[in-house]
């Protein structure tokens, strides 16, 4: 159920749903004579039905519907607080605004949780003020000045909580679950359109020595210029993780065997002999039948070096 309905979708939901009950409760319980009980149904209505919606549609509901429908709800909210009756039923739309851009500053980039945050506000404060009441100003723009402080505060704090959550802390590359999952979207991709994708595993030779003779410190810093050496001579589009250890992973989109050997020479040079297995996605592959493909190529590899004592043997030395 939580891959049906996941939490960006509920809490989206959950916005249109709540703000079309309150506006069936103020249809039903108007604060004012004057209170424009048609429009409240008819707000009443477009919530609950783009809740039930997103409801429906669950993890289908693509980036660009979520920015439709929190847009939509933002100018929901403008509506409803220009046909407001009271200075109450406007400012009782600040703490709204707050949970909007919270919502935005969690699930969107900071930057585009600003452009959200920015048009609520400025939609909201032209239906404040086309609104019937007054006297609310000071209220209001404490509203606005918390929503926007808020939207940027907690947009900063998530940004560096995903990068922290995603990148290995020693070398500054992707961390396996981080690398994992962008992997995943780049085989599907792949396996939709057709095109190649070789993934592959490498493994520093004879780390454990460097760790016994140096001392740990020293192995940390090999494994950053190993990892640096690599990374300036990757492809923007290739992504370079650590998977544990002194082994590394590798996935090269649009790239066949072919080229993943000719990529993987232009690795040479590490400050230390590394060795490599890849394979190549076959129609219907999953990741973790290519990293098993790959984990065998490359121990494989190691037990007949191992056996011969043939540095040529390798496959993949810096």
């Amino acid at each position: 159920m939580g891959d049906r309905l996941p939490p960006r979708v509920v809490l989206l939901a959950l916005l249109h749903g709540s703000g079309g009950l309150l506006c069936a409760v103020g249809a039903l319980h108007p604060m004012s004579p004057r209170t424009p009980v048609g429009l409240l149904w008819a707000l009443a209505a477009v919530g609950v039905s783009a809740a039930a919606g997103l409801l429906l549609a669950g993890a289908r509901v693509t980036v660009v519907v979520q920015h439709l429908a929190l847009a939509l709800f933002s100018t929901l909210l403008a509506v409803l607080a220009g046909c407001s009756a009271t200075a109450v039923g406007v400012v009782g739309l600040g703490p709204v605004l707050v949970v909007v851009g919270l919502y935005a500053a969690h699930f969107l980039s900071l930057r585009t949780a600003r452009a959200h945050a920015g048009w609520l506000v400025a939609a909201a404060t032209a239906g404040a003020w086309l609104a019937e009441p007054s006297g609310f100003a000071m209220a209001w723009l404490v509203a606005v000045v918390s929503t926007l402080l808020l939207t940027e505060a907690h947009g900063r704090l998530n940004g560096r909580l995903r990068t922290d959550a995603a990148t290995d802390p020693l070398t500054g590359l992707a961390n396996r679950r981080a690398w994992q999952e962008e992997a995943e979207r780049c085989l599907a991709r792949a396996q939709r359109v057709g095109e190649p994708l070789t993934v592959a595993l490498l493994d520093l030779d004879d780390f454990k020595l460097v760790n016994d003779r140096d001392g740990h410190s020293a192995g940390d810093r090999l494994l950053r210029r190993v990892a640096a050496h690599w990374q300036a001579r990757l492809r923007t589009s290739d992504l370079l993780g650590r998977y544990g250890g002194d082994e590394f992973v590798l996935c090269l989109p649009d790239t066949d065997a072919a080229g993943a050997r000719d990529l993987l020479d232009r690795l040479d040079g590490a400050p230390i002999s590394w060795s490599v297995g890849t394979a190549t996605a076959r129609p219907g592959d999953s990741l973790p039948l290519l990293l098993q493909r790959a984990d065998a190529e490359l121990y494989a590899l190691k037990r007949r070096r191992g056996r011969a004592a043939d540095p040529g043997a390798r496959l993949g030395d810096g």
